[in-house]
This record gives structure tokens, C-alpha cells and sequence, in this order.
């Protein structure tokens, strides 16, 4: 079980799949009842903090959720692509150099 969580955080898909599943979370309980605070009666300061957190919520989540959607794209289509042409994970073949072209004894 532990190494099974292991390989899922790891997971080159794992942080903006994180991310917009939070973001579908937090729009799921809006649409159930998000806004049952105002229903009841708070002190003005705490109905403006939270009127103020979930204007920040409501404005920022959406381009977390496309940025979040847009590297999954990216990552899925880059890691087809090097399927298809038979190359490593990062695009180019594997020549033994290391990643940053850094080279010993150079």
C-alpha cells in the first residue's frame, strides 16, 4: 500500500491532477451549499472576510483548473509523442549525457 502510494505521488501527473481535483471539489460544494453562511446571522467583519475568501477562491480556481488542465494536456500529448517516435521520457534519445549537458572531465 505504501509503495503503491509512493508510485502515485511521484507521478509526473500527480500535481496538476492534485490541483484540479481540488478545484472540481471546491466548485462541487459551492453548487451544494457553499453559501449557507450567509444564511445565518454572523458579524458584519465575518460575513465580509468570507464574502472576500470566496471572491478570491472564485477568481483564482478557474486558472488554476486551466493551468492545472493544460499541463496535464501537455504532459499526456509530450509523453504520446515520445511513445510514438521510440524515444526517452524527456524527448530525446537516450545518449548516456546527463539531462542538464553537464559533462564530467569536460
Amino acid at each position: 500500500m505504501v509503495e503503491t502510494l509512493k508510485r502515485v505521488v511521484r507521478n509526473e501527473y500527480f500535481p496538476a491532477a492534485a490541483v484540479l481535483t481540488l478545484v472540481v471539489l471546491f466548485w462541487v460544494a459551492g453548487l451544494f451549499g457553499g453559501l449557507s453562511l450567509l444564511s445565518r446571522s454572523q458579524p458584519p467583519i465575518a460575513t465580509l472576510t468570507w464574502l472576500l475568501f470566496v471572491y478570491a477562491a472564485a477568481v483564482l480556481t478557474p486558472l488554476a483548473g486551466i493551468l492545472a488542465a493544460a499541463d496535464l494536456l501537455r504532459r499526456w500529448w509530450r509523453n504520446r509523442r515520445a511513445a510514438k517516435a521510440g524515444t526517452a521520457k524527456g524527448g530525446t534519445p537516450n545518449d548516456g549525457t546527463p539531462k542538464d549537458g553537464a559533462r564530467i572531465g569536460s
